[in-house]
């Protein structure tokens, strides 16, 4: 059986075959793998209070088990500017005089932060007999419900620039002859990055309105996001072959979409995916979309370094890994 089975698929198409597997294991080990239990870790937090109770208010919520908080002083104003721009996600202000004090949260940055927020925050007020109330001071626009519409706007993205650089590589081959052919692959990705980059934002804010404003800069982010996930699938296949559209899948499939910060955000991940999500180009690029939405685009300096870096080295990987590969062959024809 085993025989007549190696002869009817050859070693070539049984190792892809074992990749696919591994790759569909690797999806469910890393989507449960996030998913399964989130926790709070280190939620940033300003606590506003007299100057006398702020540092022992402080040590109280950074003391609680499992450090799920990440708190620091601040007079009100300052912590309400550092909520404002995305800084932190939570403010408490205490009132002195009260049983009741005021949580300020962010559900533009994610309901599902701001609800942990809330959750340790009430446990914690229980425990010194006192309540919050809780006002979403930057809530999420009517249309982006639960502050998702970021997230799944970069996915469509990111899907469409590898399936760009796939389909190139289905149609005239998986590695380019040349370094030019790559250079042309890479040309055709620019006009198709931008309009990407138009299209989703023109769907998700004039045609849905669930990311209604700042047009431009969301068209942008969204052509250097396309750009790089074809850039890099492109580089991906030169060093790899028809293997490449496997590593592709693993980079900004299996690994990149559930650090991304999307379902839950990245303080509410196991440490594995929470590191990933800022140095993959979905969690940069989620990042960079939401904070341009709502928080002015405070804090995404890093977020369009990370996706420049990703545009960049996949193309310079792509046009350099061509001419090592020929010279690596042209150095074995005459070594034989």
């Amino acid at each position: 059986m085993w025989a007549r089975l190696r002869g009817a698929v050859p070693p070539r198409i049984a190792a892809m075959l074992v990749g696919a597997l591994l790759l569909q294991l690797g999806f469910v080990l890393s989507y449960v793998g996030a998913f399964h239990h989130p926790q709070p870790h280190r939620i940033p937090i300003a606590v506003a209070a007299p100057q006398r109770m702020a540092p022992d208010a402080v040590e109280k919520l950074n003391g609680i088990p499992g450090h799920p908080l990440k708190a620091t002083a601040a007079d009100e104003a300052t912590a309400r500017e550092r909520l404002r721009t995305g800084e932190i996600s939570g403010v408490l202000i205490v009132k002195p005089g009260s049983r009741t004090d005021t949580l300020l949260t962010a559900g533009a940055g994610g309901a599902s932060t701001a609800s942990a927020l809330e959750t340790v925050i009430e446990k914690a007020e229980k425990t010194q007999d006192r309540t919050a109330s809780v006002v979403d001071a930057f809530p999420a626009q009517a249309g982006d419900a639960r502050g998702l519409s970021s997230f799944y706007l970069v996915v469509g993205w990111t899907v469409g620039g590898y399936l760009f650089a796939a389909l190139l590589g289905v149609s005239l081959g998986a590695r380019p002859a040349t370094a030019r052919g790559a250079g042309r692959r890479l040309l055709a990705a620019v006009p198709y990055a931008v309009l990407s980059g138009l299209g989703g934002a023109a769907i998700v804010g004039p045609l849905l309105g669930a990311l209604n404003g700042h047009f431009l800069a969301l068209s942008a982010i969204g052509a250097l996001v396309v750009f790089g996930a074809a850039a890099m699938t492109i580089a991906f296949q030169v060093l790899f072959g028809v293997l490449g559209i496997g590593v592709t899948v693993l980079l900004f499939v299996v690994l990149g979409n559930p650090s991304a910060g999307g379902a839950y955000g990245p303080e509410l991940l196991p440490p594995f995916w929470r590191a990933l999500s800022p140095a993959l180009p979905n969690g940069a690029a989620t990042h960079a979309v939401r904070h341009v939405m709502y928080f002015s685009g405070h804090g995404i300096a890093a977020n369009l370094a990370v996706l420049t870096a990703y545009a960049l080295g996949g193309a310079l990987a792509g046009v350099l890994g061509v001419n090592l590969i020929r010279r690596r062959r042209a150095a074995a024809a005459v070594s034989g």
